[in-house]
């Protein structure tokens, strides 16, 4: 990436001390029709990680929920997802309004004063976040930030040319974060259609030539060859087991601890916590399994972790990591259930190695592993380019919003 910033010492003469209020506009107008169907964004498509909502929902419009338009800020008033960094830029509104959960704060750039993407940077930071989590009254576990707390909140800001060039230096790294985030689904949809191809369809290479035989199981017919088996003859499973907290840090000592779904993407979890100590690690590419509510959420281990007593770590005792994750994707494709749609609370180990599951042929496995292998290698490559990006854009943003850094 060209160099689009410099460290300078000089005066900020061009920066301003202002309340947020008079920056931001922070109690805009937007008028929404009852009983018409809206986009509608709730709380869990919001990712601290991602500048824009996972995905955009629809919505019939009762009264309730805050309104808001395409580049405004919505930002999490309530515990624990304001501590977690739920702040995105809406974007993908159809008719360029919609709403969502009434526990959103909407901030949006006034005309002459601020530019919609900078006040989206500028809410990420401490100098807003930091007084709305202190400002937070309520019962526990439901408590609100204040909002006239936030919006008498003082800030310093430059001009509006600075604000924009702010704003696009650090949307060239949410904008690489979003590409190479699409490009991980697109290569993911690719390996989950090809497994469902050979092995829900049937129909992988030569299939015509192989008898359909019935398994006298749940499974119904399956090619003749393969068998109805456990999970124990495909994977071997370790349990987490949580080290004392007294090991735990946020500085980067020691490896990665996860203990549970909280820090879970799209397909490799996002780390918080460290722990020096800890007896039961997950290696990469090793298949991480939720044990406990919400039970078979699925990760990969994008490196070597510590994990903890929510979570399992999965191993193909075949080599043939792939097509053990697909198989696991596709057996708990619904979350908290396993095996004939019973919910369960947690799940041992005993109640994974015997879970059944179809064991094909090896030479039908090999095969597999041969085509997908490569592209969930590609998958792991495009994921670490895109933590790098994340870790510059976050290492950024505080720097370049209050001036540490000039552009």
């Amino acid at each position: 990436m060209e160099k689009l910033f410099t460290m300078k010492t000089e005066t900020k003469t061009t920066w301003q001390k202002v309340k947020f209020k008079d920056f931001a506009d922070t109690s805009q107008s937007v008028k929404l029709e009852r009983g018409k169907e809206y986009p509608f964004i709730p709380m869990d498509v919001v990712d601290g990680q991602y500048k824009f909502p996972l995905e955009v929902k629809h919505k019939r419009f009762s009264g309730g929920g805050a309104k808001f338009a395409n580049g405004d800020t919505i930002f999490a008033r309530i515990t624990p997802c304001l501590e977690n960094g739920k702040i995105a830029m809406v974007k993908g509104l159809e008719e360029g309004i919609g709403f969502g959960s009434t526990e959103f704060f909407v901030f949006r750039g006034k005309d002459g004063v601020s530019d919609s993407d900078f006040v989206y940077y500028l809410s990420r930071t401490d100098t807003i976040r930091d007084p709305a989590v202190k400002s937070m009254v309520g019962a526990s576990g439901r408590q609100r930030a204040d909002k006239t707390v936030v919006d008498n909140v003082q800030i310093v800001a430059p001009d509006l040319p600075q604000q924009k060039q702010i704003a696009d230096i650090l949307s060239t790294y949410d904008d690489l974060i979003e590409n190479n985030t699409k490009r991980i689904k697109i290569l993911e949809q690719i390996t989950q259609t090809i497994y469902r191809e050979w092995f829900v369809y049937f129909r992988f290479p030569g299939h015509e030539k192989v008898k359909m035989v019935d398994s006298k199981t749940e499974f119904g017919k399956i090619p003749e060859g393969w068998k109805i088996g456990k999970l124990s003859d495909l994977a071997k499973v370790i349990m987490g087991q949580s080290p004392s907290s007294d090991f735990y840090n946020e500085v980067g000592e020691g490896l990665p601890f996860h203990q549970g779904v909280t820090n879970f993407g799209f397909r490799f979890p996002t780390t918080f916590i460290y722990s020096t100590a800890g007896t039961r690690k997950a290696s990469t590419n090793d298949i991480l399994f939720s044990v406990r509510a919400p039970v078979g959420r699925i990760n990969v281990a994008n490196r070597n972790i510590i994990i903890g007593r929510g979570l399992a770590a999965i191993q193909s005792v075949s080599g043939h990591q792939s097509h053990l994750l697909y198989d696991l994707k596709h057996i708990f494709q619904t979350e908290d259930l396993i095996g004939g749609g019973a919910i369960f609370a947690s799940v041992t180990k005993d109640d994974l190695n015997n879970f059944p599951v179809v064991v094909p042929e090896l030479e039908i496995i090999e095969r597999f592993e041969s085509v997908v292998r490569q592209i969930d290698q590609l998958i792991l490559n495009t994921s670490r380019e895109l933590s790098i990006s994340r870790s510059s854009r976050d290492l950024l943003l505080p720097k370049l919003v209050t001036g540490e850094i000039s552009v």
